[in-house]
């Protein structure tokens, strides 16, 4: 699987970023169309190349890892006028550069291969780490969520540095790379700044819950989304805050994982759910959804030592795999779909990775195995793997994020493999969050950064707070414990589950046998009541009964509702009314949760459309007086829905269209799905809200391009403007003997209606008679009649 992966990007796509498998070439940024912030990944500096290269060692592949390390310092400059997310270079290219000089050190050292090696990886990664570090220049501390690779962020031709947020997870996840670039280069100033930021959020937790948000001003400090979970945003913030205690050997790290990961587990851990609440008043959920990201959090509660939580929550992840083949990008508390998209991220194998090691049980041997078979069934392709566009239809994107190189199947080949054969020994390392291999001599070979003042804070020990837990303390060659505790939550999503009845669930009342009058307002209200002693079987005995007189069990008419599978979704229409459309251009589009009702709108809400600047309106909007009365278009992605609507609607919009950044996806091929908020209150939102896929956003900005002043209408499809109603059918009949044809009429264009003779009907049929008699006088040829329609 490795092989055709890894060889379907060399053939096809190096040296570019990435692979696109359905067209077999690569993804050149620039040349393809924009994707939002998912572009932000690509540098021009190829991205899938590098983050690939320590997997190559781990698979024992050392021949083509020296290739590629030598096409790495051949080919690859960082010295590109492009503006790239801070967070993904360096997890993937820093990272990756860092992980690769690694092995190859560790290859030099046996004295068989890269002989000519003189550290060319290493000073790569110190070139990148100069270019990421003016990010870093802000009053709090906190790093911009962009850099510019030639210019910085201050310098005019950057194109970036007017951001003012960045999530918690961008800010937190640099100490790993930062810290071993500086021991290993003897820099001290990346581990300083990325210390600084670390400390910045340790700060402005939420002092009450010890909960961070999602999302924080870089330059106060405060924070923007106070939502905070363990998924998307926030996840490898808690990772690193752990594994920089490993790897660097600084208790204050540890310490404050340990602060953090009690409010987790005390608000936001609701086994087996993991759910999202407000950091300021961690009791109230503020999302009844979970994202994919959030299931790398079983593997990193193994290394914390604590179990049962980490194989409750993996093995809810796991029947959610079942009923979908993979984790979709966000699903319900009910685990149904909330967003579809699968683009073959690794955390799942990461955490079956790890209880595995932990607990020695088969059963995550067999979990790894359906990650491979639905892997190759549903994502393999001729030129590489295919990201799932959606779940429930199992579409197809052109896309093969490096990550799927870099980590996948790092974890499904060290779950498959014995220690002996593997070219390292794997636990002298750490991986980071892209799976890159650091090792933990690191701790050892230099003291942390003179910086370090930050005192520790008091924290309650256990028995693993300084320590790796030992699986054979806790359960010595048992591996039944984990399915003790697995065994709950076996059919939790319904799947496997035979198919049975329902007993009626009932609810006991204190209503006595002469107390009437609550019995009947309740059977006002269409409720039933029935005596608990009527459904008791006789076999049951009467001792039984006589306890339960006078106790009524209530049928609750949920039992007979069945809750829809999906959602119904209104379909809404983007209709182009201005010249040379005249209406004639309708695209399909979904609808939001929140913002004005269009369903209640007689005749929709017309407007010329105006594109958003920033295009993501994810920051403050530069052309507030042009989009004034206008109808907005601003891509998905970067920031929430209702982030992007409340700009708009204070920049005086008076509707804005969201345009879907993945390339490709189609209201044809992809179900459509309402936008919902960001936990907060939305009813501050009064603006009309559509949402558009790509391809019809394609059309409407391609339109827009062209005639520069276009007025479209929002309206639901059912109201469309135009749409032809069907004409109407005049039938008329005549009443003529059998075999009687009027001139014109032949039997294949005639409906003959067959009247019988009865005997008891003569009278009937004598006016039958007379009123043909009628008819014939008067009738019409339907062919003639201009208002009958064949």
């Amino acid at each position: 699987m490795f092989d055709h992966a890894y060889n379907s990007y060399m053939d096809y796509a190096y040296p570019a970023d990435e692979l696109m498998p359905l067209s077999c070439r690569g993804r050149v940024r620039g040349l393809e169309p924009n994707r939002g912030d998912i572009d932000d990944s690509l540098g021009k500096f190829s991205l899938t190349l590098i983050d690939t290269l320590d997997t190559l060692v781990l698979l024992n592949k050392l021949d083509e890892f020296e290739e590629a390390v030598k096409k790495t310092v051949r080919d690859v400059r960082f010295d590109n006028d492009i503006v790239v997310s801070v967070f993904e270079t360096n997890i993937r290219v820093l990272g990756g550069l860092l992980g690769a000089h690694v092995m190859a050190d560790v290859l030099k050292q046996r004295g068989e291969r890269m002989q000519w090696y003189r550290d060319e990886l290493l000073h790569m990664a110190k070139e990148l780490g100069y270019r990421l570090l003016p990010a870093f220049n802000t009053t709090s501390g906190l790093p911009y969520p962009r850099v510019n690779l030639r210019y910085g962020v201050v310098n005019p031709l950057s194109r970036t540095g007017t951001e003012s947020d960045t999530c918690t997870a961008c800010a937190g996840t640099t100490i790993l790379e930062f810290a071993a670039l500086s021991r290993l280069s003897g820099d001290p100033i990346f581990e300083e700044h990325a210390r600084k930021a670390m400390d910045v959020l340790w700060e402005k937790r939420q002092r009450g819950s010890d909960l961070v948000g999602t999302v924080i001003n870089i330059h106060n400090g405060d924070w923007v989304r106070r939502d905070s979970g363990v998924g998307a945003g926030i996840d490898s913030y808690y990772e690193y805050l752990m594994k920089a205690y490993i790897l660097l050997g600084d208790k204050v790290y540890l310490n404050r994982f340990n602060t953090h990961y009690s409010a987790i587990m005390k608000y936001i851990s609701q086994p087996p759910l993991l759910l999202n609440v407000h950091m300021h008043n961690p009791t109230i959920n503020v999302r009844s959804w979970m994202d994919s990201l959030l299931a790398f959090f079983p593997g990193l509660q193994v290394l914390r030592g604590d179990l049962k939580p980490a194989i409750e929550t993996h093995e809810m992840l796991y029947q959610v795999t079942k009923q979908h083949n993979f984790l979709p990008e966000a699903f319900t508390t009910e685990f149904r779909v909330h967003w579809g998209q699968h683009p073959l991220r690794p955390e799942f194998a990461e955490s079956t990775y790890f209880l595995y090691k932990a607990t020695g049980d088969p059963y995550y041997l067999n979990v790894g195995q359906s990650i491979v078979e639905k892997l190759n069934t549903h994502a393999r392709v001729p030129c590489g793997f295919a990201a799932v566009q959606d779940v429930r239809t199992g579409t197809h994107e052109d896309r093969m994020d490096s990550f799927f190189l870099a980590e996948m199947f790092k974890y499904l080949y060290l779950l498959f493999s014995e220690k002996s054969q593997l070219p390292i020994n794997i636990d002298d390392y750490i991986f980071t969050t892209e799976a890159h291999l650091l090792p933990v001599s690191l701790s050892t070979t230099q003291p942390p950064c003179h910086t370090n003042n930050t005192e520790p804070q008091a924290h309650e020990d256990d028995l693993f707070s300084y320590s790796c837990p030992s699986a054979q303390t806790l359960f010595p060659n048992n591996p039944t414990f984990a399915k003790t505790i697995r065994d709950s939550y076996k059919y939790l999503t319904g799947v496997g589950r035979a198919q049975q009845a329902s007993p009626v669930r009932g609810i006991e009342l204190p209503l006595h046998d002469m107390g009437l009058e609550p019995i009947e307002f309740l059977k006002s209200m269409g409720i039933s009541l029935t005596p608990l002693t009527e459904l008791v079987s006789a076999s049951q005995g009467s001792a039984f009964q006589d306890s339960q007189k006078g106790v009524y069990k209530l049928k609750l008419v949920a039992e007979v509702s069945q809750t829809p599978e999906h959602e119904e979704v209104v379909p809404l229409i983007v209709q182009l009314i201005s010249p040379p459309f005249l209406g004639r251009t309708v695209l399909t589009a979904g609808s939001a949760k929140f913002g004005m009702d269009l369903t209640k709108q007689e005749h929709g809400v017309k407007g010329s459309i105006v594109k958003s600047v920033p295009y993501t309106a994810c920051g403050p909007i530069e052309n507030a007086v042009e989009l004034q009365g206008h109808i907005a278009l601003a891509l998905r992605g970067d920031c929430m829905f209702a982030a992007k609507a409340r700009r708009l609607q204070e920049a005086g919009a008076t509707g804005v269209i969201f345009i879907d950044h993945r390339e490709g996806s189609s209201s044809a091929e992809t179900p459509l799905f309402q936008m919902v908020g960001d936990g907060e209150p939305t009813n501050d939102i009064t603006v009309p809200l559509v949402f558009l896929f790509s391809k019809e956003g394609a059309t409407l900005t391609a339109t827009l391009q062209e005639h520069h002043n276009v007025d479209v209408l929002l309206l639901p499809k059912e109201k469309q403007l135009g749409k032809e109603k069907p004409e109407k059918l005049n039938i008329k009949f005549r009443l003529a003997k059998e075999g009687d044809f009027a001139e014109g009429e032949t039997e294949s264009t005639t409906i003959q209606l067959v009247l019988e003779q009865s005997e008891t009907d003569t009278e009937t049929n004598n006016e039958a008679a007379s009123l043909m008699r009628e008819n014939q006088e008067t009738r019409s040829s339907p062919q003639k009649d201009p208002e009958s329609s064949p």
